[in-house]
Parts: C-alpha cells; sequence; structure tokens
C-alpha cells in the first residue's frame, strides 16, 4: 500500500500518511480521492504525511498540474497540513502552496507532525487507521 489513512474523531482530522516511493500517480490517485475520504468522514482538516517516504519520484510538472486544478476539498476554512521533514518534499510542497494559494487558503507546509500538531492547536491527537481505499 502506498498510503495508509488515519482519522481522528475528536479533533476530526484524516491524516494520510505516505510510504515508500512517492510517484506522480500515487500522489494524482490520491489527490483525486482525498475530497471522498474528507467527506465520508466529515473532517475539518487533512495532514498528508511524508515522513516515511524513502524515495520521491515527482516531476514539478505534476505539482505544477495538480496546484492549478480545482481544490480537493472545496470547504471554506478548511485546514491543509503537509509534513514534509526532507529539502526536497518540503521544496515541491512549498511549491504546490505557493502555486495554489489562491484557491487553497490554511495551507500549511511543516518539517514535523510536532509543529502540525501547533497550527490548529491539537493537544493529543486521537488518530484510529480507516479504510478509505
Amino acid at each position: 500500500m502506498d498510503y495508509s489513512l488515519e482519522f481522528d474523531p475528536v479533533n476530526k482530522f484524516l491524516k494520510a500518511r505516505f510510504h515508500g516511493i512517492l510517484t506522480d500517480q500515487v500522489l494524482q490517485t490520491y489527490y483525486a480521492r482525498s475530497g471522498e475520504y474528507v467527506a465520508r468522514n466529515s473532517a475539518r482538516a487533512a495532514i498528508t504525511d511524508l515522513s516515511e517516504i524513502t524515495s520521491i519520484q515527482i516531476s514539478p510538472a505534476t505539482v505544477r498540474s495538480m496546484a492549478a486544478q480545482a481544490p480537493a476539498v472545496t470547504q471554506p476554512g478548511f485546514g491543509r497540513i503537509i509534513v514534509a521533514p526532507s529539502s526536497f518534499a518540503f521544496g515541491l510542497s512549498r511549491m504546490f502552496q505557493i502555486l495554489g494559494d489562491d484557491t487553497r487558503p490554511n495551507f500549511h507546509v511543516v518539517r514535523s507532525l510536532g509543529e502540525a500538531w501547533l497550527l490548529p492547536g491539537v493537544v493529543e491527537p486521537h488518530f484510529e487507521p480507516i479504510d478509505g481505499k
């Protein structure tokens, strides 16, 4: 499995944790379905965790294309956080953030999950695995 999904029913956070090699296809497939995951779980925010990836095989063209698409979640005020510890993942995530800034408010890129929890003021997350595929 390329990513796993968890949900915190207390804080209403959806977390997608990517594993192994992150490719254009894996990222595009997740992005296309992420709106479904959010709606199914009534999430108020989503965290995309890139901490467990071993390699990134995403092209800048894919990042530009995805940023130009309509947001997967259109709810006003919906929180979006990408956890990107590596410099390359952080750079690609920031590129996506900058290019999609007009249509994705409340979007943040951080280096660690600890930083991610500070943004919405979550004290103790309570994630449970969910099946999203």
